[in-house]
């Protein structure tokens, strides 16, 4: 099927030179040939187009081009150095013909590839997810699965609809022993759950004030802004990766790295739709910088099962750190002390479980004595292996993170942070006063206020934000029963879409 946005403007064709690869503004096409290549042909092998690959999008080349059976047949950067350096190697690296591109939509309808994967920063995560499965390919859409709660279903109903397999970057649903925990305490081995608790203490340091960063010579700029604002000067210094820690483009650590143990966290709680109620506490405490995301914040879902808590925390355990050593001095869980601070805590009536970001499983009763040891399966963590599975079967049941999934549980980070952007500054003790009808929510701000405080955080001097209760119907998936506070919070479900970077209404 030919590609609804492929009558958008795109670029010219660059002449296929290996020294002059891409040079100028043209070039979304250039087809890179190296001495003793081969086309690759009709062999029934899968070929991968990936885009965006100066970070994430590496780990997408790897993994796709060491699979039998398997190949990286196009790749696509707005960046035209990053792009020549993959595009010579992965062609080195697999014997053939690999084909570059300067526009996704491009490489969508050259006929080059038949599944497509995407590690573009968050913004363009479902509209280029929505482009591909329009366009009849499969696609592996990196976490958040999408930037807003709104392109997040957008993206699912247009999977539906073409009948194209998509899942979502949420790899820890393809560790064995993660699964067999889940699996353990939703037969109810250690009684009711009680709470579950995402964590992302990860370490964070500030990106400096000034703004005004330089975009890298020969990106282009539109496209790498698509869907979202063109924003200049920047207000980073940073071009890449500091995108994350803006709104316009990110969603903070909860939406980075916490999305995964966000996912994890509803995983065990076998909740299958948005939280009907969130309410978030949380700033940019320790330090002054351009970012506009918390670095250390409070989101509690209020599921029927059991309350969903989580909790980022982006500085050290004690200020002292933030000199030297910041990254190996981080808060480990309560629960579990020693253990890194990247995981869930399951908390049960009969016992604990942890499980962290590289799927070491660790239960224990109440007292912190193990009591079941979970090994590994023996099965390789290959998330990328169980999308092409699935590729293969058809059957959307394959998939260990099917895009429903990884929707859901990315809307969880998205709900979080609407919360806290329609907050209000309090002290410490103002906050305190209004959450302490509910003892797990005042006892985890106590927690967060006293990490705050070894860090030269205090809260009856500074402020920290208190979000609202929202409400949210899981049904319509938008902000329902809160008077004047559901225009904005559904405004920010979803946004304002730079043309021609528009997420369909009807897919």
């Amino acid at each position: 099927m030919k590609n609804p946005a492929a009558n958008l403007p795109v670029d010219a064709v660059a002449p296929p030179s290996r020294r002059r690869f891409l040079k100028g503004a043209a070039g979304f096409g250039a087809a890179l040939a190296l001495p003793n290549s081969k086309v690759l042909g009709a062999n029934g092998d899968i070929r991968v187009g990936v885009v965006g690959v100066n970070g994430r999008g590496n780990s997408h080349m790897a993994g796709f081009a060491k699979m039998e059976g398997v190949r990286v047949a196009a790749i696509c950067d707005i960046d035209p150095n990053v792009l020549e350096n993959r595009v010579v190697k992965y062609s080195e690296l697999q014997g053939f013909t690999v084909r570059g591109f300067a526009d996704m939509r491009a490489m969508l309808d050259s006929g080059e590839i038949d599944v497509f994967t995407t590690a573009t920063p968050n913004h363009w995560h479902s509209l280029a997810g929505i482009w591909a499965v329009q366009a009849g390919k499969d696609a592996y859409v990196e976490k958040p699965i999408s930037h807003n709660v709104w392109e997040g279903r957008q993206l699912v109903k247009a999977a539906r609809k073409y009948e194209r397999i998509c899942a979502g970057g949420t790899q820890s649903r393809s560790y064995g022993t993660i699964r067999k925990a889940v699996k353990y305490v939703r037969e109810g081995t250690l009684g009711k759950i009680e709470f579950v608790k995402g964590l992302c203490y990860k370490p964070r340091t500030p990106i400096g004030l000034g703004g005004n960063g330089e975009i890298p010579k020969g990106v282009d700029y539109d496209k790498w802004c698509g869907p979202g604002p063109l924003e200049k000067p920047l207000r980073r210094k940073r071009f890449h990766y500091d995108w994350h820690w803006f709104y316009a483009y990110g969603n903070g650590d909860m939406g980075n790295q916490g999305i995964h143990q966000m996912d994890v966290a509803r995983w065990f709680l076998g909740e299958d739709a948005i939280s009907p109620r969130v309410i978030s506490i949380g700033g940019r405490l320790g330090y002054q910088d351009d970012g506009e995301t918390p670095n250390t914040q409070i989101v509690y879902h209020d599921y029927e099962t059991a309350p969903l808590i989580f909790e980022t925390r982006g500085l050290p355990k004690e200020k002292q750190f933030q000199g030297e050593g910041w990254g190996a001095n981080m808060n480990s869980p309560e629960e579990f002390p020693g253990e890194k601070g990247i995981g869930v805590v399951v908390q049960c009536e009969g016992g604990r479980v942890y499980c962290n970001s590289g799927g070491q499983v660790k239960i224990t009763d109440n007292q912190g004595a193990e009591i079941k040891v979970i090994e590994g399966t023996g099965e390789k963590n290959d998330h990328f292996a169980n999308f092409i599975k699935a590729v293969r079967s058809r059957k959307i049941k394959d998939l260990n993170a099917d895009c429903e999934e990884t929707h859901l549980s990315s809307a969880l980070c998205h709900t979080g942070l609407i919360s806290h952007r329609l907050g209000a500054p309090m002290h410490g003790g103002e906050v305190l006063e209004r959450i302490q009808g509910d003892n797990l929510l005042a006892g985890r701000h106590e927690a967060m206020e006293e990490h705050l405080a070894k860090n030269g955080v205090d809260l009856d001097a500074e402020t920290i934000t208190l979000g609202p209760w929202l409400k949210f119907n899981p049904e319509t998936e938008w902000f329902e029963g809160n008077a004047d506070l559901d225009e904005g919070a559904n405004a920010l479900a979803t946004r304002e879409y730079r043309k021609p970077y528009v997420v369909p209404e009807k897919v």
